[in-house]
This record gives structure tokens, C-alpha cells and sequence, in this order.
């Protein structure tokens, strides 16, 4: 898998607009907020297909979401929609009985601001991701003096 470093240059050197290529990237930081676990790469591969949006750009916009974020992401989520509905509640999970409707009982009282929140911190995520990416983008693209090519010498008119 690639780094998301590596994603990042990748993009920045698309054959596309700044603004398509940041406009992917804000579906993907959408992508990475947003509450429906286990599909962000169904997502990132449908919006791809469907609007035929850079893959890379996405990818690195839902890769805001990996295992060194998906802690803070959740506990952010939870508590944006908890604070939304006025919920001072510390979710708490029973370890001891595992089973599946025993773990759907304990978990779906926090469903609701788990979603609000999500939805929330998703579009937050896309807007402020588009500009900055935009931004970024088109400062990196942008020939400096010493890429620009030389000009020529003006032709010889005797010969």
C-alpha cells in the first residue's frame, strides 16, 4: 500500500484542474469523517466510477482516516453529535457478554449522535479540505522563475 505521502505527490502532479483534483480530494476527506465504517473504499471506488473523479485524490482524502486517526476521528464524532443533542453521557461497554445482540443493545443508544456527529465533522472535513487543497495545489503547480523555459534569441532577419 502506498504512503500517504507518496498519494499526496502523486496529486499534485494529476494532468487535471486544481479544482477538480481538490474537489476529489474534499469527497475523500468527506469520506474519511463520514460514519458508514467498513465502506469508505466502496465509496472512494463509487465516486471514482460514478463521477469520474481521480482516484488518487481521493484516496488521499480518505486516507485522513487510517489506523493512527480512526481513534480521534471516532471520539470526535461522538462527542460533536453528543454535544448537538445535549448528551452528557460517557458511552461504557460491558466486556462480558460479547455476543452480537448484547453488543447491538450496548452500542445502538449512541447511534444517533454517533451519526449527527459523523455527518457533521463530514461536511466540516470537505470544507475546509477543498480550499486548503486548492490552495496547495495550485501553489505547487505554479512554474517558478528558474522552471520557466529560456527565451529564444530573436531570428536573424539577414538570414
Amino acid at each position: 500500500m502506498a504512503s500517504f505521502r507518496s498519494l499526496l505527490r502523486q496529486m499534485l502532479h494529476l494532468q487535471e484542474s486544481p479544482e477538480r483534483t481538490a474537489l476529489a480530494f474534499a469527497i475523500g476527506a468527506w469520506i474519511a469523517f463520514c460514519p458508514f465504517y467498513g465502506f469508505h473504499m466502496i465509496l472512494v471506488v463509487f465516486c471514482t466510477w460514478a463521477f469520474g473523479l481521480n482516484f488518487v485524490a481521493l484516496m488521499a482524502g480518505a486516507l485522513i482516516n487510517n489506523p493512527w486517526t480512526i481513534v480521534p476521528i471516532l471520539g470526535a464524532t461522538y462527542w460533536t453529535g453528543a454535544l448537538m443533542l445535549g448528551r452528557v453521557d460517557v458511552p461504557s461497554f460491558d466486556w462480558h457478554d460479547l455476543s452480537f445482540m448484547a453488543i447491538y443493545h450496548q452500542v445502538m443508544p449512541y447511534a444517533l449522535p454517533f451519526a449527527l456527529g459523523g455527518a457533521v465533522l463530514s461536511l466540516a472535513g470537505a470544507a475546509l479540505s477543498y480550499p486548503l487543497a486548492y490552495y496547495l495545489i495550485s501553489k505547487y503547480r505554479r512554474p517558478t522563475p528558474a522552471s520557466l523555459p529560456e527565451p529564444l534569441p530573436p531570428r536573424d532577419p539577414l538570414g
